[in-house]
């Protein structure tokens, strides 16, 4: 049994994209929703989220920001992969897809997509989920698979690249990029959200996926030492127990809040941060959110997370700290700082060029790239083989 929200008639005119992620395309606006919704101007894509557990085994498939949405739903953990690979299968049948490229975020898609046949593979590699929390034991084996098959490898930020880079032939350094005129608004924005107007000043917001990346102990040294500062935190708690962040007049944790949202908060903060511990799980992260921030005009401090000192801490753009104490030394000279105007002209000299659009042209050029080259070898092979 399979549910199914659209018309089985085939999409004509453009190849198709079959994305296999690990993320539900609603639960963060990031660089999946950023590159594959300008990818879907030329690909019919389909975004597969990883299966999970439902009352029946079923797909359902929704239109979204001009992106097809697959839930993959079976009714428990027996035979998963038959079972995932069954319903692709019928999703694939059901819109006659032909002529398509695979795309994979998670390593882990390879256990139900062996059976496909792409015309090439691309692999982004947004984070390494192998240091992740929970991380299944097979990623780092299925990680190596994936080199080996596929045609093209992004990674997201210099530091996963430089990780990465002596294992595959074509691999590309393409770090998260920033919408800079959505969160531009943020600089002229004047009404403020409900929820956040009964919040004191000076304000210091972070906003993300609050998780084993995010520094716990950091909030809880400085929100103490400085009672006087307000500190608001936006984003979902995953993987760790809400119990154990700290709690505290001064803190201000306003749960999930859309990608739309997000100017109307951050307009009203005095510092962004970037609040995230130092540990194996953020060892190659490139943070979205530091270009965003700057986008917006706010100051930024932030821990020394490799992809955040170079550039950005080497330009000056963003305050680097490595404690409490310097973290406080680090508020304080921004608040007293009288030449903002000269730091904001640095900040966007320093984005000018930095956009989701320039991300996704020079992407899509080496797929396009990559594709051509694959077929010049079979042809060159099948006139080997007539001669």
């Amino acid at each position: 049994m399979f549910l199914q929200f659209h018309h089985t008639q085939s999409l004509y005119h453009m190849k198709y994209l079959l994305c296999f992620s690990h993320l539900s395309w609603n639960f963060v606006y990031q660089r999946p929703q950023h590159l594959l919704t300008r990818f879907s101007k030329k690909y019919h894509v389909f975004y597969f989220e990883e299966p999970k557990i439902g009352v029946s085994d079923q797909y359902i498939v929704n239109l979204q920001d001009g992106v097809y949405i697959v839930e993959l739903l079976i009714t428990d953990h027996e035979n998963t992969s038959d079972r995932v690979r069954n319903l692709i299968t019928k999703v694939i049948e059901a819109y006659d897809i032909e002529n398509y490229i695979t795309w994979y975020y998670t390593p882990l898609a390879l256990q139900f997509t062996d059976h496909l046949d792409p015309e090439i593979i691309v692999y982004d590699s947004m984070d390494e989920l192998s240091a992740f929390k929970f991380a299944p034991p097979q990623l780092i084996q299925l990680e190596e698979q994936l080199f080996k098959k596929a045609d093209v490898v992004f990674t997201g930020g210099n530091s996963l690249y430089e990780a990465k880079k002596n294992r595959h032939h074509n691999i590309h350094s393409m770090p998260s990029s920033i919408d800079k005129l959505h969160f531009g608004k943020a600089r002229t924005i004047q009404q403020e959200p409900e929820d956040q107007q009964s919040i004191g000043f000076p304000r210091l917001g972070f906003f993300g996926v609050v998780d084993e990346r995010f520094d716990i102990e950091l909030l809880r040294k400085v929100s103490g030492e400085r009672p006087d500062w307000q500190f608001v935190i936006i984003g979902p708690v995953v993987k760790i127990d809400p119990n154990d962040l700290p709690r505290a007049e001064n803190i201000h944790y306003l749960g999930p809040k859309t990608y739309a949202e997000l100017p109307d908060y951050i307009a009203h903060w005095d510092i962004a941060l970037i609040l995230f511990a130092l540990n194996e799980s953020t060892e190659f992260i490139s943070p979205t959110k530091t270009p965003e921030y700057l986008a917006a005009g706010r100051p930024v401090i932030s821990t020394a997370i490799k992809d955040v000192v170079n550039p950005y801490g080497n330009a000056g753009l963003v305050q680097i700290i490595h404690d409490g104490n310097s973290f406080i030394s680090a508020a304080e000279k921004i608040f007293a700082d009288t030449e903002k105007e000269r730091w904001l002209a640095e900040v966007d000299h320093f984005l000018e060029n930095n956009s989701w659009d320039h991300t996704f042209k020079k992407m899509n050029a080496l797929i396009n790239e990559a594709q051509t080259d694959k077929e010049q070898v079979i042809t060159t092979q099948k006139q080997i083989k007539h001669v």
